[in-house]
């Protein structure tokens, strides 16, 4: 097969894949905290051919990158509802270990423990000698509020500080759910000083749906352009390739 095909074939796999990342954004556009991503293609030689066939570069999709910019704070009324203004991340405890996220939706279980939507514990502000199972948030019933450090009060009484974080790279987390992250190896989290907790506010999306519909029609249109080379490439100039060479 010939290096041209080898190259478009690579190219339509790249598209395949941004357009399931750009397919992810658009659908995550009305999820509290989602961050958008950033994909990019990069140029990847096969030593087997290299030496043989220069056209013999495959196109493979570059690593994405998290954009993590702010989205705007929609006020929603609701007690259980905490928003971060600034950088940083709630931390909440799963079953895998602690991760990060910037949805602030959460409930609170029978028990009075402040969980996210999917049931993962809320982590406050560690203590000194204070277990990491004893961090999670418990709340007695009553009316919740947020103060702007986040410290948190239910009917009046202080059940904690929510715990909130940052990253000197954020690029070092690892996206595992549409709003949940994991810290890489050589990320360290640090409580943050510089954001403030908004109550009865979530953080939405940044994800630009002009922008990410735009990005997916030119990636839609590159990757039709490349069929239609590819089928060039094998009905016609194969094709009449290998009928010249039959006649002789």
């Amino acid at each position: 097969m010939a290096g041209g095909t080898y190259t478009a074939l690579s190219g339509l796999r790249a598209r395949i894949e941004q357009l399931d990342r750009l397919a992810a954004d658009i659908a995550n556009v009305g999820t509290a905290g989602y961050k958008s991503e950033r994909t990019t293609t990069v140029a990847t030689e096969r030593p087997d051919f290299g030496q043989a066939l220069e056209t013999a570069i495959d196109v493979a999709a570059g690593p994405g990158r998290v954009d993590f910019r702010s989205g705007l704070l929609a006020p929603t009324g609701r007690d259980l509802d905490f928003a971060i203004e600034g950088g940083g991340f709630f931390e909440i405890q799963t079953p895998a270990g602690i991760r990060y996220t910037r949805n602030g939706q959460f409930e609170v279980k029978s028990d009075g423990t402040l969980v996210t939507r999917d049931g993962m514990p809320v982590l406050g502000v560690e203590r000194q000698g204070q277990a990491q199972a004893d961090r999670a948030l418990r709340l007695r019933k009553g009316p919740v509020t947020v103060e702007s450090d986040g410290t948190v009060r239910a009917d009046g009484v202080v059940a904690g500080r929510v715990s909130l974080v940052d990253f000197s790279d954020p690029t070092k987390l690892v996206r595992e759910e549409a709003g949940r992250f994991r810290a890489a190896a050589g990320a360290t989290p640090k409580a943050t000083e510089q954001s403030t907790v908004r109550g009865g506010a979530i953080e939405q999306s940044n994800v630009s749906l002009v922008e990410r519909i735009a990005h997916m029609t030119e990636v839609s249109r590159s990757f039709q352009a490349l069929q239609r080379g590819l089928s060039v490439m094998l009905n016609d100039i194969d094709g009449r390739a290998i009928n010249e060479f039959g006649k002789r």
